[in-house]
C-alpha cells in the first residue's frame, strides 16, 4: 500500500439505542476533505459500515484499533509523535478528527484546525 488509507463510518447508521446517526468525529473529517479536496485525491478514503467487526480496518491495525475515524499510514512511512502503532499486524496509525486533520494539513501544506 502507497497511499495512506482514511477509513470513516457511513452516516444514517443505526444501532441498539436507535438512528439514523452519524459520527461527529468522522463529520469532522469530511468537513476538513472539502476544505481540501486535494487531500482525498492522495489519500485512499474508505467510509465502512458501523457493525463491528470492520474487516477492512482489523486486517490493517487490529480488532482493538477499528475504531473510525482513523487513518492508516502508508508501509515505510515516517510516523509522527500523534501516531500510534498496533500490536498486532506493526501498522501505524492515527485515531480522532483533529489529529488526522492536523496530521494531513501539516503533510499536504493545505488548512488546518485551528489550535
Amino acid at each position: 500500500m502507497s497511499k495512506m488509507v482514511l477509513f470513516m463510518l457511513k452516516p444514517g447508521f443505526k444501532d441498539d439505542t436507535g438512528g439514523p446517526w452519524f459520527c461527529p468525529g468522522c463529520a469532522g473529517v469530511e468537513g476538513f476533505l472539502k476544505y481540501a479536496p486535494e487531500v482525498e485525491r492522495q489519500v485512499e478514503v474508505h467510509r465502512v459500515d458501523f457493525p463491528r467487526p470492520r474487516k477492512e480496518i482489523v486486517d490493517l491495525v487490529g480488532a482493538e484499533n477499528q475504531g473510525c475515524p482513523v487513518l492508516v499510514l502508508a508501509k515505510g512511512a515516517a510516523v509522527p509523535p500523534e501516531a500510534k502503532t498496533s500490536l498486532e499486524t506493526g501498522r501505524a496509525f492515527i485515531t480522532g478528527a483533529v489529529p488526522i486533520c492536523e496530521f494531513l494539513g501539516r503533510t499536504f501544506g493545505v488548512v488546518r484546525p485551528h489550535p
